[in-house]
């Protein structure tokens, strides 16, 4: 598996817990422990990826720390401190019909219900209300638009997506 489109980061490896092995985790899933979730984890370091697997895992003081296989010591931590943990993609679970991961929406051409391409989605990010869909500009916007910052919220402003054609279609006026 060296393709790294096949793959997401869903954590880094902390620094050291203890002298036996354990390590600390920053987990990026939704609940932090749903990293615990996927298995194996893959290590995303300068040789490639690497498998591993997780022995035991604990919360710890509002965080998680965890024994990992083949990891006996405080060295063999430091050694793997920082490095990304990615999973392939075909763990995700499948979503139901209307759900979209973040990662399908990127790259989508987002078009008014008047027809008008806004441009591309660049990402999104998470709001305490809503998420939002950062829309990188076409080169020739009418209204010298370079980005827009559209909330991801279905029926109100996002009206269809159509993962074949790439396409999100939103009720959005260009010049806002």
């Amino acid at each position: 598996m060296s393709d790294a489109s096949e793959t997401l980061v869903v954590g880094k490896i902390g620094a050291p817990y203890g002298v036996k092995g354990w390590v600390k985790i920053t987990s990026y899933t939704d609940q932090p422990e749903g990293i615990f979730d996927y298995a194996p984890w893959l290590l995303k370091s300068e040789g490639g990826l690497k498998e591993l697997k997780v022995d035991q895992w604990r919360e710890h003081n509002k965080g998680l720390i965890a024994k990992l296989a083949g990891v006996d010591d405080r060295d063999a931590v430091d050694r793997l401190k920082n490095l990304e943990i990615v999973i392939s993609a075909e763990q995700l679970p499948e979503l139901e019909e209307g759900d979209f991961y973040w990662r399908d929406l990127v790259g989508m051409q987002v078009v008014t219900e008047k027809g008008y391409n806004l441009g591309t989605v660049r990402e999104l990010f998470e709001t305490g209300s809503n998420d939002v869909l950062v829309v990188k500009a076409n080169i020739n916007d009418a209204f010298g638009q370079k980005e827009r910052m559209i909330p991801y919220l279905i029926d109100q402003v996002v009206k269809k997506v159509d993962p074949a054609a790439k396409t999100i279609t939103v009720d959005w006026e260009p010049d806002f």
